[in-house]
């Protein structure tokens, strides 16, 4: 009996999606490619391994008695390559990160684009989200989130400065609307507002008075999950929004937006590359956190 290791695996990954599709995301290849590899396995072995219904895909019983045997082997192998590597001192395999939309510094390509230049056999897997979830049991190496939302058992390195959560407009609209000076007035304007996703209420604006920390409800006129367009909104005059000081950094500097209520916006921590305590870290995580370090160095 003669199985494919590769298709194996892409079985593997079917399974964990649930879906062809995202199997194929996963794996960077074709839906098609997918489905041939799953189909010569079945082939091989002459049994149905997977239930397939147009909403959703689920292992047979012998799917399900076939991965229970080979994927703890596979696990194996692929950590074999990458101990293999490791001998040699050169990090390998592939490093799965989850990454906060507003990360920007870190996304902002120069940090990974060198990281990848001086470790070329490492493969990064970037998911860009603001869910949060445990990134253990996801099977992510490691995450980007400010520090003060990261688990405290996590092991946290800072890969930005200190930031500022901040209220921004464009000079036009400050003109027509006015300026407000104090957070409640927030009501009374329009305002391009967060939510993290569908089906969740819009974020709560924080800001801090006399060392007490408050939330604002405002009903944004707007609301979106993607900050490049509340940032382009914002610049168009469709009123206030809220973000991170590095992300309007190249529009405040340019005029083309202008800060508000800044002594209600006090520093909080920054960005943290953050991963699990581990008795022995893989090497190509820890060639990520001593280049974050570098990097941030050189920076500096």
């Amino acid at each position: 009996m003669n199985l494919d290791l590769n298709a194996l695996s892409t079985l593997a990954a079917v399974a964990r999606a649930r879906s062809f599709r995202g199997a194929a995301d996963q794996l960077g290849v074709t839906r098609s490619a997918v489905s041939q590899a799953v189909r010569k396995v079945e082939d091989v072995l002459g049994v149905a391994l997977l239930r397939r219904t147009t909403r959703s895909v689920a292992l047979t019983e012998a799917g399900e008695a076939l991965l229970d045997r080979v994927a703890p082997a596979l696990a194996d192998i692929e950590a074999a390559a990458t101990a293999a590597a490791a001998h040699e001192g050169r990090p390998a395999g592939l490093l799965r990160l989850a990454v906060s939309s507003i990360a920007e510094t870190f996304l902002s390509g120069d940090l990974l684009a060198s990281f990848r230049a001086a470790h070329p056999h490492v493969r990064l897997d970037v998911l860009v989200t603001d869910a949060r979830f445990d990134i253990v049991a996801r099977g992510f190496d490691a995450g980007v989130r400010l520090g003060e939302v990261i688990e405290r058992d996590m092991i946290a390195v800072p890969v930005s400065e200190e930031q500022r959560q901040i209220v921004v407009a464009s000079p036009a609209y400050l003109a027509a609307a006015g300026t407000p000076l104090h957070p409640r007035e927030l009501t009374q304007h329009r305002c391009i507002g967060w939510r993290s996703s569908e089906g969740t209420a819009p974020y709560r604006w924080e800001f801090s008075e006399l060392g007490r920390d408050f939330a604002v409800e405002v009903e944004p006129e707007v609301t979106s999950n993607d900050m490049p367009l509340m940032v382009k909104m914002a610049l168009a005059g469709s009123g206030l929004t809220i973000g991170m000081s590095e992300t309007f950094a190249p529009w405040l500097r340019s005029g083309e937006l202008i800060e508000v209520l800044r002594p209600f916006c006090p520093p909080l921590p920054g960005f943290f590359l953050y991963y699990p305590s581990r008795s022995h870290m893989p090497l190509k995580l820890r060639a990520l956190v001593d280049h974050v370090a570098e990097w941030r160095n050189g920076r500096r």
